[in-house]
C-alpha cells in the first residue's frame, strides 16, 4: 500500500517558506504562464461556491506546472463576518499530489502558504514599478496580509517611513505593536496616503478606500482586496488614470470588482514585465491588482514540502 499522506502544519510551512527562495520561484512562475502554453502551466480560473447562508464563499484553485513537475489544488474559505471575530477571513488547505499517478502526498497548511506567496508576488510587482527615490510605504489594512506585506516589504526594501491605517484604530495600533520597526498609526486613509511612494491595500472592503486624488503621481498600488466582482477597493478615478498590471488578466478580467465595475484597461501581465514583452512603466502612476493565482500555490507547497522532505532524509 503506498504511504498515508503527511501533513505539515503553519510552523513547518513558515519554516521553510522564505522569501528569499520563494521570490525568484515565483518569477520563474509568473513567466511561464505569461507565455502561455509554452509555459506548460494549466491553471483554471478558480471555482467559486457562495455560501450565502454564511456570507462565506468557497474557492477551489488546481495547477499543475510541468517545468516544477508539480500538481496542486487549493481549497480556501472567506467569510466577510470572520473580520471582526478572531476566526481568520481567509483559510485554505493545500493538496499537493505526486504528477506521476495522482497520489496524494500532503496536506499543507495554505494560510501561510498564501500570505507569504501573495507578498512575494507584490514585492516582484514593486521592485519592477517602484517609483525613485522610494521612501514611503503606506499600509491600507491591518490583517494578515497586512502582516505578510510589511514582513516582505521591510525584508526587500528600505523606506523611511511606514505609515499604516485600519478602519478600526485599535487594530492598527495593535499591528504597529506587534511587528519590528516604527510604524506611525494614522487616523484617517487619506493621511496615510498623502505622499506615499508606495501603497499596500489589504481590506476586505467592498466600496473603494483609496481615491485616485489621493495619490500623488508616480505612485505604485499594489492592490489585494476585493476578491468579487462587485467588491472594491479603488476608485473610477484612480482605476482609470494608472497603468494598470495584473497577475492573470483572464481571471482578473471576471473576478476583480476593481477591474470589473471600472471598466479599466489591463497593460500587461507581471510576467510579461518579466519576459520582456511588457515595459515596466515606473515613471506613471502604476497599479498591480493582484486577484492570487492557484501556481503561486503550487510552486509555495513544492517549496515546503521538498525541504520537508531534504530535512527528514538527512536524519
Amino acid at each position: 500500500m503506498s504511504e498515508q499522506p503527511v501533513f505539515l502544519g503553519p510552523e513547518i510551512v513558515e519554516k521553510y517558506l522564505v522569501y528569499s527562495t520563494l521570490i525568484p520561484l515565483l518569477e520563474k512562475a509568473l513567466i511561464n504562464y505569461s507565455r502561455g502554453k509554452e509555459g506548460g502551466i494549466v491553471q483554471p480560473i478558480r471555482t467559486i461556491v457562495p455560501v450565502a447562508k454564511y456570507n462565506g464563499f468557497l474557492g477551489v484553485m488546481p495547477a499543475y506546472s510541468t517545468e516544477d513537475d508539480a500538481l496542486t489544488t487549493k481549497l480556501v474559505t472567506f467569510y466577510e463576518t470572520n473580520a471582526s471575530s478572531d476566526i481568520p477571513s481567509h483559510q485554505a488547505t493545500v493538496l499537493l499530489f505526486e504528477p506521476s499517478n495522482g497520489t496524494l502526498k500532503a496536506v499543507i497548511d495554505g494560510k501561510v502558504i498564501t500570505d507569504k506567496r501573495t507578498a512575494a508576488v507584490s514585492a516582484i510587482a514593486t521592485k519592477l514599478l517602484k517609483p525613485s527615490p522610494c521612501e514611503v510605504l503606506c499600509i491600507l489594512g491591518s490583517g494578515a496580509q497586512a502582516h505578510s506585506h510589511y514582513e516582505a516589504f521591510t525584508q526587500q526594501f528600505f523606506f523611511r517611513e511606514v505609515r499604516i491605517w485600519s478602519r478600526t484604530r485599535d487594530k492598527a495600533e495593535k499591528f504597529a505593536k506587534s511587528v519590528e520597526g516604527n510604524i506611525r498609526v494614522c487616523s484617517t486613509a487619506q493621511e496615510a496616503v498623502n505622499d506615499a511612494d508606495v501603497i499596500i491595500t489589504a481590506t476586505m472592503s467592498t466600496e473603494p478606500v483609496l481615491f485616485g486624488d489621493w495619490v500623488k503621481p508616480g505612485a505604485h498600488i499594489n492592490a489585494l482586496g476585493a476578491c468579487r466582482p462587485d467588491w472594491r477597493e479603488l476608485d473610477d478615478t484612480l482605476m482609470k488614470n494608472c497603468v494598470l498590471y495584473v497577475d492573470t488578466r483572464e481571471a482578473s478580467q471576471k473576478e476583480s470588482g476593481d477591474i470589473v465595475l471600472s471598466g479599466a484597461s489591463i497593460f500587461g501581465e507581471i510576467g510579461e514585465i518579466l519576459n520582456g514583452t511588457k515595459p515596466a512603466l515606473s515613471d506613471k502612476t502604476t497599479v498591480f491588482k493582484s486577484v492570487g493565482m492557484a501556481i503561486e500555490d503550487t510552486v509555495s507547497a513544492k517549496i515546503v514540502y521538498d525541504s520537508w522532505q531534504s530535512t527528514r532524509g538527512n536524519k
